[in-house]
């Protein structure tokens, strides 16, 4: 007779330490790959720096902290967070929804507070990281995240007014309020020049992209920009001067009571931090096949640490950032070198250049920003939610519209809360018991029968919502020795624009994986909500899509066989398959 069974070891303290080690502690293992990709990582890495430049000076003016502060992070944050972090694409600084929330933080408490402000929320993120939160990113529905990256889009666009037009910020804090203020203050006569300068910088740089994606089109219009000024002498607000060597450490005066006050922002700061550099190693996770994925814990670690180095140094918060992290990868990077590197060359600019970048005008900075909250705004992806369904709508609008009215914690708050509510709503809906006559599909002997011929059928049943497809993205990446896969989804009775998502991205890895899939069994309205997010575009062939199981198994079957027989496969008669409409 067996014995009970044994208890579960007890966390030690050496546990404890190990697990902090591994999440704290750089590993041999990050630079795999290195001696094959150190030419691509580092051409990778002089690419982001010199995209880099322009954009941390304008986050760091454009935050009320300065444009020194703004290079300070992207070095000191940007080498930390690419050495201790989870991701091996990650390219770290200051951001344009960080600014958001520093403008306020300015304005109430002044630009020392961001310091003290910086490691405080560090540590917080580090925190989150030890106790394992960093899964928790995965169940933030796509309508929220597409709502307040269009939000953070509108709300950057309206802080480079002021800029654009060489006038003081007015002392409010609510961008679209300070927008409004500044253009009735304004010195029309005097803002000429200065309007001009931004909007031949938005216009070069548009021309740029769309000649050529490689060129580094910010720095380029800026370096057109600054000599343009010089050789006109027009009047317009400069840089400045700024520090040629780099920083000391400092520890930040720290104010018992005043920092008590500021907890609430730094809370703010934290969860910002966490979700938008979670949000972007995902992007780039998703952007290279051959690279590990992020360790979600340890990258929070990473952050939290670069947070504080960054408020030791005379710096702003920083995030994962995905415009540049999404460069990287474009650019060639493999490994963390990269990333590190950008930070080399951003110390380079400083020990050099500082005279020149000293001469950029501010309105330079704002055309840059400008380009930069356009580039977020996705019309296209807005109107996909907006037409999957009404609560997916509901979701989505409420974000942005909190985003813009309050701030982006709130709305990511508000946004899961409704999509929450609006899901536990359908669910209900759909509860109940019911009787029906089955069809006689596949018997459970026939489907095991199938894997031998590198086959796979999968059935979804319940709900296909933002609260389960990351486990159902965990499951299908796991299909390992599979030809065609097909995805029954007969009986799958709720369905979000989250869920419909996360099936356009199932099929596309498993696409990527020379792996074919088959779909069946979409109600009308699911089939319409699919076709408006790009699933049906992601199966790839018209004929992938079928009405009747036994169906999509035999063209799955007749694909394997001419594969292995090295032939095309022909499609099927629409007898037998129902294309997508």
């Amino acid at each position: 007779m067996s014995g009970p069974t044994p208890l579960a070891p007890r966390p030690t303290w050496r546990s404890a330490l190990r697990h902090v080690a591994s999440l704290t502690l750089p590993r041999r293992s990050d630079y795999t790959g290195l001696s094959r990709s150190w030419r691509g990582d580092l051409v990778a890495g002089v690419t982001v720096g010199v995209v880099a430049l322009p954009l941390a000076l304008g986050f760091g003016v454009a935050s009320g902290v300065g444009p020194a502060a703004g290079l300070i992070t992207a070095i000191v944050a940007g080498l930390v967070a690419a050495v201790l972090g989870g991701s091996h694409l990650q390219v770290s600084g200051p951001t344009g929804a960080m600014t958001v929330v520093l403008i306020p933080v300015v304005a109430r408490y002044g630009t020392e507070a961001v310091f003290a402000l910086s490691i405080l929320a560090g540590v917080l993120v580090v925190i989150m990281g030890l106790v394992g939160m960093g899964r928790l990113v995965s169940v933030i529905p796509w309508p929220v995240v597409e709502g307040f990256t269009l939000g953070i889009g509108v709300i950057i666009l309206l802080q480079q007014v002021p800029l654009a037009l060489d006038t003081e910020r007015p002392q409010v804090e609510n961008a679209g309020s300070a927008a409004v203020e500044t253009l009735r203050v304004t010195d029309w006569e005097r803002a000429v020049a200065p309007l001009a300068v931004t909007v031949g910088v938005v216009v070069l740089m548009v021309v740029l992209s769309r000649l050529r994606r490689s060129l580094p089109a910010s720095l380029v219009a800026v370096a057109v920009a600054t000599v343009v000024v010089e050789l006109t002498s027009l009047d317009v607000d400069r840089i400045g001067a700024l520090p040629d060597a780099l920083p000391s450490l400092q520890v930040p005066a720290w104010d018992s009571s005043a920092l008590a006050a500021m907890l609430p922002s730094a809370m703010a700061i934290a969860a910002l931090a966490a979700l938008e550099s979670l949000l972007s190693a995902r992007v780039a996770d998703g952007m290279v096949e051959t690279v590990p994925d992020t360790d979600a814990n340890r990258e929070l670690v990473g952050q939290g640490m670069a947070n504080v180095a960054s408020g030791l140094f005379g710096g702003m918060p920083a995030t994962g950032a995905i415009a540049r992290t999404a460069v990287n990868v474009r650019a060639g990077a493999r490994t963390r070198v990269a990333a590190a590197s950008h930070a080399v060359v951003l110390v380079l600019i400083v020990l050099a250049l500082t005279p020149v970048v000293a001469l950029i005008p501010m309105s330079a900075l704002a055309g840059v920003l400008v380009v930069t909250a356009f580039r977020m705004i996705d019309l296209r992806t807005g109107r996909a939610i907006l037409r999957a369904t009404r609560a997916d709508a509901v979701v989505y609008l409420s974000t942005v519209v909190v985003t813009i009215v309050f701030d982006l914690v709130v709305a990511v708050q508000v946004g899961v809360a409704v999509a929450a509510l609006l899901a536990l709503r359908a669910m209900a809906r759909v509860s109940g018991l019911t009787r029906r006559d089955l069809p006689p599909e596949l018997a459970p002997e026939e489907e095991d029968a199938l894997l031998d011929e590198h086959v796979a059928v999968y059935h979804f049943r319940g709900a296909l919502f933002f609260g389960g497809t990351k486990r159902f993205l965990d499951e299908m990446t796991a299909v390992k020795d599979v030809r065609v896969v097909v995805l029954a989804l007969r009986e799958v009775r709720v369905m979000d624009a989250s869920g419909a998502h996360a099936l356009g991205e199932i099929i596309t890895d498993l696409r990527r994986r020379g792996i074919t899939v088959l779909l069946k069994g979409l109600d009308a309205q699911q089939l319409r909500m699919s076709a408006a997010v790009g699933v049906l575009d992601a199966l790839g062939d018209e004929h992938h899509y079928f009405d009747d199981l036994l169906a999509a198994v035999a063209h799955a079957r007749h694909h394997v066989r001419f594969e292995v027989r090295g032939g095309a496969v022909p499609g099927c008669s629409t007898a037998a398959v129902a294309p997508a409409r």
